[in-house]
């Protein structure tokens, strides 16, 4: 993006010994696209480069036999790491340990995110000052740039008819959102309604290596949770949030920068710099208690929201907005001098839309609602984990829910595949002598079309009508027999719904259905 292969630079990367997160790292970058080679540590500091580009500075990198660009790898130089500073109040990647060898600092430049930190490397490695740029920050700038893509990035995540979108996000160690509310993302999917929000979580490349969130979040992610892997899509979940909850990760941060409600769940103070941004964002962001109400605590943030709250504190991190591509572009190619320099700053392209971990849709919901006339307002709950389930209304299930409990007293019972092997009159037939607490029967013919079965027997056929100037409607089979179920308690008569049909509100969305009775 910054250096380009067509201008005759080649490269390669390689991965310096000292973390115990870089199991599977290598494996990992040999799948990345372009002409890059991954080099084994012992031959990279063979060989001569004409330049070296890190994200993270340690002491092995003098052995490195380039000039060497140091960056930081979030937002700003924040976090207190003992282990790598030696010392209890430099932050990493401003220690003098860190960027000195035998006394002398070895990066050719320490890159700035901001002129805030010059004055805490002046505190703790002086020496490196003359050494010390500011860059700006190319990942807000470059998601900045994909705000245009939002739509997109939203539409992958399942967040589109009305739906607003909650991102989870945890940093590592033992003072994260991880560490302090591993059942959060259940909770929220238990505790959303499943046609007005979307939950999709970010968890740090770290916890990736430790753990296993696949298998944690496994009954979530049957009931709708999205799980975006370490590198298919973060930042382009964040563009496309409506509301974070996080910690005092670079996540939140960025997401409280792109003026979206932010939330926190633990400030991660005992391990953040006193002087930093992140510290202060920490302070002064608004808290999530996991064990309260969810759902008011979120309506609440976004009603109450204030654009511009954490923009005095987001900004003392984010410094050169805009220009990050252009000042890096320019400080890389000083290093390069037989490169020619591109006639104009490089344009930053949008984002990749996010590619999350296949997610199910709900199999039981948990429903409650009411009637004005014809129209009938309603909230479904997933039930994620049953045995810890506190009921709301009545519920309802798919032929696919796999506790047979669920099913056997569910007051709405539906096939959801819509090319099934029996023709959907004669299932109907069927399920009601199997099912019989089920009163409301339905059988998917399409996306928005389907074949219905009252507790009286009176077959009906359901079609969700496309009003002008709308995207092509989609009628869940499980939302309309939820509707049918409140309907008819609040006293419908099943003989009129040919005649007026019904509107189905969830949030701010609705769905005029109509319906057919069989031909004579």
């Amino acid at each position: 993006m910054l250096l380009r292969g067509q201008d005759g630079i080649r490269f390669y990367i390689t991965v310096n010994p000292g973390s115990e997160f870089a199991t599977g790292l290598d494996d990992y970058l040999r799948t990345l696209p372009g002409n890059i080679t991954v080099l084994p540590w012992k031959e990279a500091v063979r060989y001569e480069f004409d330049l070296a580009v890190a994200c993270a500075v340690h002491a092995s990198m003098h052995r490195l036999h380039a000039p060497l660009v140091v960056l930081p790898h979030g937002a700003g130089y924040n976090r207190l790491v003992t282990e790598s500073t030696g010392d209890p109040v430099s932050a990493a990647g401003l220690s003098r340990r860190e960027l000195t060898y035998r006394r002398r600092v070895f990066p050719s430049v320490v890159g700035l995110t901001h002129s805030e930190q010059f004055g805490r490397l002046a505190d703790w490695c002086p020496e490196a000052l003359p050494r010390a740029r500011e860059v700006g920050d190319l990942c807000h700038d470059r998601m900045q740039h994909s705000a245009d893509s939002r739509d997109r990035y939203r539409a992958a995540l399942g967040a589109v008819d009305g739906r607003r979108l909650v991102v989870v996000n945890s940093t590592w160690s033992e003072h994260s959102l991880f560490a302090h509310a591993l059942d959060l993302p259940s909770s929220l999917i238990a505790q959303l309604p499943a046609d007005e929000y979307t939950v999709a979580v970010i968890l740090h490349p770290n916890i990736w290596a430790k753990h296993d969130p696949e298998a944690i979040l496994a009954a979530a992610t049957r009931s709708g949770l999205r799980l975006i892997p370490p590198h298919q899509g973060w930042q382009a979940t964040v563009v496309a949030a409506d509301c974070l909850i996080g910690d005092h990760g670079s996540v939140s941060f960025y997401g409280a920068a792109l003026r979206h409600p932010t939330l926190l769940v633990t400030s991660g103070a005992a391990e953040l710099d006193p002087r930093s941004p992140t510290y202060a964002f920490g302070q002064a962001a608004p808290a999530l208690d996991p064990h309260s109400d969810l759902l008011a605590q979120i309506e609440q943030a976004m009603a109450k929201h204030d654009p511009a709250s954490l923009q005095s504190i987001t900004d003392r991190s984010l410094g050169r907005r805009g220009r990050s591509g252009e000042l890096l572009a320019t400080l890389l190619h000083d290093f390069l001098p037989a490169v020619d320099r591109p006639a104009k700053a490089p344009d930053l392209p949008p984002y990749p839309a996010p590619v999350p971990l296949p997610a199910e849709s709900p199999t039981a919901y948990d429903v409650e609602g009411e009637c004005r006339g014809s129209e009938v307002s309603l909230r479904r709950f997933p039930i994620v984990v049953p045995e810890h389930h506190r009921p709301r209304g009545f519920h309802v299930a798919s032929t696919e829910e796999p506790v047979r409990e669920l099913k056997f007293t569910a007051e709405v019972l539906a096939r959801t595949t819509i090319r099934a092997e029996r023709p959907a009159e004669h299932w109907l037939a069927e399920a009601s002598a199997d099912w019989p607490s089920a009163g409301v029967l339905v059988a998917a013919l399409g996306e928005a079309r389907h074949l219905v079965r009252l507790p009286d027997g009176l077959l009906l056929e359901a079609q969700a009508e496309e009003a002008w100037g709308t995207t092509e409607p989609l009628l869940d089979p499980l939302l309309l027999g939820s509707a049918l179920v409140l309907w008819l308690a609040d006293g419908g008569e099943p003989a009129l719904l040919p005649d007026h049909g019904l509107t189905i509100r969830t949030g701010t969305h609705l769905t005029r259905v109509a319906f057919t009775a069989r031909p004579a």
